[in-house]
């Protein structure tokens, strides 16, 4: 029973089996020769390995210059990273966590099917993130695990078809359709990012257009902005932590040398991202559209929130830059509050202030891509700020989940729960 439960588990948790599954069943369906469902199976699932492959290339110069940062000014506080909290969840809740993924994912099936919100969440680990909260919230509450499990289930299920509608106009002025859905569970923030868009903008002043002087056209290229970008901000990170911060972590690589290649790194594994992207929508969409044809009826898959950075490299950057502008200044404030401290760190800070940059750069232009990624840079602060106590309480210092998302449900939970719970 174990073993079924952990097979399932990791089946569901995996999303290249996920969006592979989803590729073999619409082309399937939809009667393909054996040749291109072979084809569309594997080129999806590769596709998203080469996504996979440039994600964790950039996780990884991320955390060096995270540790850098750190270390440079001194801060030591709660660290936003979903991946964290999780991992110190599963060891106390680990079976009701995966119970409320596997039974959530199958609710938003039957959720999409017979209701007006048709989005399927394909990010398998983001909905393993959500299962964890909700299990950790219940546990504060000292709830029934059956209980747990039951009601848990029920909102991952309604969660994860209900939240990326509310990305939905901002997805519709990216793309210019509504073939895919946003898959993160951020989408307050970048709902709110497009919305802000609008208000102090126009889409036709778009960061892609940005005019540069000749001696900045490189800019122009994404990768040498990226690349120019992290230079920056490695080396002043570097040069403030000193000679012995940056050689515990370079390998033996020179100490002046080493921010300089993770810096290409990074912008390396960002090409990788948007290059795996490309090549595994490219097969699933029009796969996806067979199963909403026949089992689900206009279904829409919700993808992970890099599939938004091909539309708009540049508003990506500027997105990190100004959301995590956003995490410092409210650091400050929590500090002055004698608030939890939450330290912005930059592997967040990059995929969602970067994907808002994309969301408000459609609807507001280069405004909007400011603003609105400023704005959930505040956000993804504030959030696990009120949320840690929760954390805390149960024993999980030191991290708490920065998606806006997840904090909307688990505040308000909690207190309901508090109401109910045993003194």
């Amino acid at each position: 029973m174990k073993f079924l439960m952990t097979f399932v588990t990791d089946f569901l948790g995996n999303a290249t089996v996920l969006v592979g599954l989803v590729a073999l069943i619409g082309l399937v369906i939809q009667k393909k020769p054996f040749t291109e469902v072979l084809t569309g199976l594997f080129k999806t699932m590769v596709g998203f390995i080469i996504f996979g492959i440039g994600a964790g290339a950039g996780v990884t110069a991320l955390a060096h210059f995270q540790t850098l940062f750190a270390k440079a000014f001194n801060l030591t506080g709660v660290t936003p990273l979903a991946e964290g909290v999780t991992a110190m969840a599963m060891k106390d809740f680990g079976v009701i966590t995966a119970l409320i993924m596997v039974l959530g994912f199958i609710i938003n099936l039957i959720f999409a099917r017979i209701t007006k919100f048709k989005y399927i969440f394909l990010t398998g680990q983001h909905n393993l993130f959500f299962a964890a909260m909700l299990a950790v919230v219940f546990g504060a509450a000292k709830m029934n695990p059956v209980l747990s499990v039951v009601l848990g289930a029920i909102i991952l299920g309604i969660g994860a078809a209900v939240f990326p509608s509310l990305g939905k106009r901002g997805m519709k002025a990216i793309t210019g359709g509504d073939e895919i859905g946003i898959g993160h569970y951020c989408t307050i923030a970048y709902g709110l990012s497009a919305w802000l868009g609008g208000l102090v903008g126009k889409p036709e002043d778009s960061t892609e257009k940005i005019k540069l002087p000749k001696s900045l056209n490189f800019f122009r290229d994404y990768v040498s902005a990226i690349a120019v970008t992290m230079i920056v901000f490695f080396y002043i990170a570097a040069l403030v932590a000193g000679k012995p911060a940056v050689e515990e972590i370079s390998g033996g690589i020179n100490w002046l040398l080493f921010p300089f290649l993770q810096s290409l790194t990074f912008a390396g594994a960002v090409y990788v991202i948007i290059t795996g992207i490309r090549m595994f929508l490219g097969e699933m969409v029009p796969a996806f559209i067979g199963i909403s044809e026949k089992l689900i009826p206009n279904a829409i898959p919700a993808l992970d929130c890099p599939v938004v950075f091909p539309y708009a490299p540049t508003a990506v950057i500027i997105g990190f830059l100004a959301s995590f502008a956003g995490g410092l200044i409210t650091m400050l404030v929590l500090i002055l509050l004698k608030a939890p401290v939450i330290i912005p760190v930059a592997i967040p800070y990059f995929f969602i202030g970067g994907t808002a940059g994309v969301f408000g750069n459609a609807t507001g232009g280069w405004k909007g891509a400011i603003l609105g990624a400023f704005v959930a840079g505040v956000l993804i602060a504030v959030g696990p700020a009120i949320m840690y106590p929760i954390f805390e309480q149960i024993g999980l210092k030191g991290t708490a989940f920065p998606e806006t998302d997840f904090n909307a449900v688990g505040i308000p939970l909690h207190y309901i729960l508090s109401i109910f719970a045993p003194k």
